[in-house]
This record gives structure tokens, sequence and C-alpha cells, in this order.
């Protein structure tokens, strides 16, 4: 049996796997098997026969049948494994539905008001943080920095879980499925763009966390406890990225409050938001947004509205709490 194809266990895998995703891709596990098959086919196809002018009329009917069987069953093979790809994909990422929803809250901080409704396209948003060793593949993959010299990572900083050994660059024993730190804005702008991915924006990171019925929490609107999100711990604490199922949103998207702050697209501006006041511009510079709370932030900061507006966060540098996760357009 030629095998299906499935996604590889990482976003970074997959990348590599499938950075120019084609047919040729998709069939190359089985190549021998098809070209296997075809030579039977073929080799029946091409015997020569002596036979009546009947009989070879029904002959080159029921070749003709045969052949066209054959094919239509290497179509179904190759289609069944195109589509075990793309649903497969599906698993690591959550389906955010278009519509409008309220931004925003009138009882925390400034930088949170006013409530705003704003309308936010269908995207699709990573379920999990990326953790160190998806992030750690990027970097065996890019190295510590852009063509431009920007820094994707501190690596020589004493909160690191990624370090280099042998040669490859690898994630500490025992948090190789923790949220990656230390990444700066870039690193994780350029990861997503990596995987042809993009961070979230603002709007739509606070949206996968709150859903449409304005809740203080991604689980819901009750206080949170150490079942749900890793906050109030020690410096430099995590916990790895699917320990908290009961912590989901609405969606199912998990880890959005505490463990780590999650960076996101949009520049750290007052509300209301708007998605074209130069606020989405890529273009490094302007302080980032950060969004969900960390591991060392208070019942009080790992809420769907919080901004981390106390954060120290420079967009050019890592920081010990603070990781990412990526998104994109539904097409």
């Amino acid at each position: 049996m030629c095998p299906v194809l499935v996604r590889p266990a990482s976003d970074a895998e997959m990348s590599a796997k499938y950075d120019s995703f084609d047919l040729a891709k998709v069939t190359r596990p089985c190549e021998q098997d098809y070209d296997r098959r075809l030579s039977l086919t073929t080799s029946f196809l091409a015997r020569p026969i002596t036979l009546s002018p009947l009989d070879s009329k029904n002959m080159v009917t029921t070749q003709a049948l045969f052949l066209m069987l054959a094919l239509s069953a290497f179509s179904a093979m190759i289609q069944a494994q195109t589509t075990a790809v793309d649903a497969s994909s599906l698993t690591t990422m959550a389906f955010i539905a278009e519509g409008p929803y309220v931004m925003g809250s009138n009882d925390g901080p400034d930088d949170e008001k006013p409530e705003h409704r704003i309308f936010v396209k269908a995207f699709l948003m990573d379920v999990l943080p990326v953790s160190n060793t998806d992030f750690a593949k990027f970097l065996n993959a890019r190295g510590l920095k852009n063509h431009l010299g920007e820094s994707f990572y501190d690596d020589d900083d004493r909160d690191a879980r990624i370090h280099k050994q042998n040669s490859l660059w690898q994630a500490d024993p025992g948090y190789a499925t923790h949220p990656v730190n230390e990444v700066s804005w870039l690193g994780a702008r350029d990861y997503c763009a990596w995987l042809k991915k993009r961070l979230p924006t603002e709007a739509e990171w606070e949206k996968a966390a709150r859903g449409t019925d304005g809740r203080k929490y991604p689980w819901g609107n009750t206080k949170p406890d150490r079942k749900q999100a890793l906050f109030g711990a020690a410096y430099n604490s995590s916990a790895p990225v699917d320990a908290f199922p009961s912590g989901a949103s609405p969606f199912g998207v998990l880890d959005l409050s505490g463990n780590q702050w999650e960076w996101v697209s949009s520049a750290y501006r007052p509300y209301p938001y708007s998605a074209h006041d130069g606020r989405e511009n890529q273009t490094p510079g302007p302080v980032r947004s950060t969004r969900g709370g960390g591991h060392d932030s208070s019942e009080d900061e790992i809420t769907t509205t919080q901004r981390g507006r106390n954060l120290s966060r420079s967009p050019n540098a890592g920081h010990h709490n603070i990781g990412f996760r990526c998104a994109t357009d539904h097409k």
C-alpha cells in the first residue's frame, strides 16, 4: 500500500518539507510504486496478441477502458494524499470566523479604553504557542540574524532556553515543549514568514482569546486557578504549551493566558484599534503590543484585554517572559 502523506510533527518541519508544495512532492514517496504499476499496465497494453478483427476491436476497447480506470485510480490516490496533507494542517490551527466583537474594556487600565466594536475577517491561529524545539529548527535553518543583521534570538542571555550543541541549535533539557522566550519581535515576525504565516494582529489575538461574549479570561469570567494558566510564578518559570487544556478559549486556542506574553504584529497605539492607521506597518521600530500575560504576571495581567503596558518589550531584543504564535488569512 502506498503511504499517505501527513503533516510533520511541527510547523518548522512542514515548512522545510513542503516549502514549495507541488504534485511531484506529494507523489514522490510513492514514485517507485507508481512506476511499478504503470510498468505492469503498459506491459499488458503493449503485449502482442493475434486476434480476429472483431476480437481486436473488443481488445482495443478493453485496453482503453483499462487505461482509463488505471489513470483514474492514480489520480484518486494523488488527490487522497493531497487532501490528507491539507486536512492535517488544520489540526494545528484554530479557525476564527469573521464577524464583529467588542474590543477593549471600560473597566480596565486606560490603554484598554474605550470599548469599541470592530469587524475581523476570518483567519486561522495556531492552537499552541511556538515551542523552544520549533524555534530551534528555525535557527538551524536561518541562523541568529536576518540578512539585515537584525537579531532573532538572544542566545547569550542567561534566561535563554535554546543553545548550540554539537553544531545544532537545540532546546535545553526539560524545555523542549515549553514556549520559546528571548525571541525579538523581528524573530517572531520572520519565523512566521518562514512558515508562510504571519503574526496575529492585536484585534485578531483578542478575538481568538475573548470570543464574542466579552469574557474576561479565555475560559470565561471565573477567577483563574493553577489548572487554567501559569501565573504568579517565579522568574523565568514556564510550563509545556499544552499543559492547561481547561484554559482553552471559545475557539479551542490554548495557553492564551500566562506562561509567556505573546508578541502581536500591531504597534502599541491608543484605541480605538484601526488596521489602517499605520499600526500594522511591519517595518521595525515602534514598540509592539504584547498580549496574554506571563508566568510572573498577576491575575489582573492575564486577562483577554491586557496590553502589557508595564512590560519591558523592546522589539529589537528578546525577553525572558515574551513568546509568540502565528496566524494566517483564511482563504
